[in-house]
């Protein structure tokens, strides 16, 4: 298994940086492409994180920062943008079309997840097929819908790379995941439209570039890509069964991890990252109308 999650350079255009989200490392990746002295980012560490992340990103030579792509409008990719636009002078930032509102008016999420996300003005749109070039390094934007209905992923075609944003599960490693399913507008059609889209690219892919966490390479890319809907399915219908057999929180929580991480290193039941991301996943389902109210 080839799993690159140690900061630096992967390929010829591009580095992988931990976000530290929530102060927690190995959750959250920032990704930096850079061609011909042109820098791109994609997805922002958080808000309190910003000024160290930009002094560690002189520290390698990679700034200024030039365009920064927002994944989609969740919470945890967009938290540190407008802090990074007030400290780099011209920075673009690009999202897709469909996330121009959500991201000039983010009380919506705020208010499911709780945060406190200042708007994110200025948007340039992107919309499936386009190109953005980095000094010739063309990379092409897709939609890449369910996890929410404003992803947007990015294929670089020179290094075989993509990034798919949350659209597969989120496997921070190995022995670890956690679901997809999160509100406010998670789509199951449209999930699995996306999955095929992203399997039917198998042959022009060489590493999968996840947001949660790391980069996936050869049988570790194939692993992913083999099993995400089935993964998906079996934990959907895991929580919702053991949310219609009225567990709490807690229980969930520990069946889970029981069923699906029993060896993760980085979930433990008492860690409290955990009674957040679950309840919001549960939140997702019925939102979605998944699970019936």
């Amino acid at each position: 298994m080839v799993i690159i999650n140690i900061e630096g350079k992967f390929n010829e255009n591009t580095y992988l940086f931990d976000g530290k989200l929530m102060n927690i490392p190995g959750i959250l990746s920032v990704y930096i492409i850079e061609n011909e002295g042109m820098r791109m980012m994609i997805d922002t560490p958080s808000e309190r994180y910003v000024r160290r992340f930009v002094k560690q990103l002189q520290e390698f030579g990679l700034y200024p920062i030039h365009k920064l792509l927002l994944t989609h409008s969740h919470w945890d990719h967009i938290a540190g943008a407008t802090k990074l636009k007030s400290v780099i002078n011209e920075l673009e930032v690009f999202a897709s079309e469909n996330a121009i509102y959500n991201l000039k008016d983010p009380s919506k999420m705020n208010d499911i997840y709780s945060m406190a996300v200042t708007p994110v003005e200025n948007v340039n749109s992107l919309k499936d097929g386009d190109i953005i070039d980095l000094n010739g390094l063309k990379l092409e934007v897709l939609n890449l819908f369910g996890h929410t209905m404003d992803s947007i992923g990015i294929f670089d075609k020179k290094n075989k790379n993509l990034f798919p944003g949350c659209t597969t599960e989120n496997v921070l490693d190995l022995e670890t995941l956690f679901p997809i399913f999160m509100p406010s507008d998670f789509h199951e059609s449209e999930t699995l439209k996306s999955f095929k889209r992203i399997r039917d690219m198998r042959n022009d892919l060489n590493s999968i570039s996840l947001p949660h966490f790391g980069v996936w390479k050869d049988e570790s890319m194939s692993k992913i890509l083999n099993e995400m809907e089935d993964l998906y399915k079996k934990t959907k219908d895991s929580m919702i069964q053991w949310y219609n057999e009225d567990q709490s929180i807690e229980s969930i929580i520990s069946k889970f991890i029981e069923t699906y991480t029993p060896n993760s290193k980085i979930f433990s039941k008492d860690n409290p990252l955990l009674e957040f991301l679950f309840g919001a996943a549960l939140n997702g389902l019925k939102l979605s109308g998944l699970i019936e109210l």
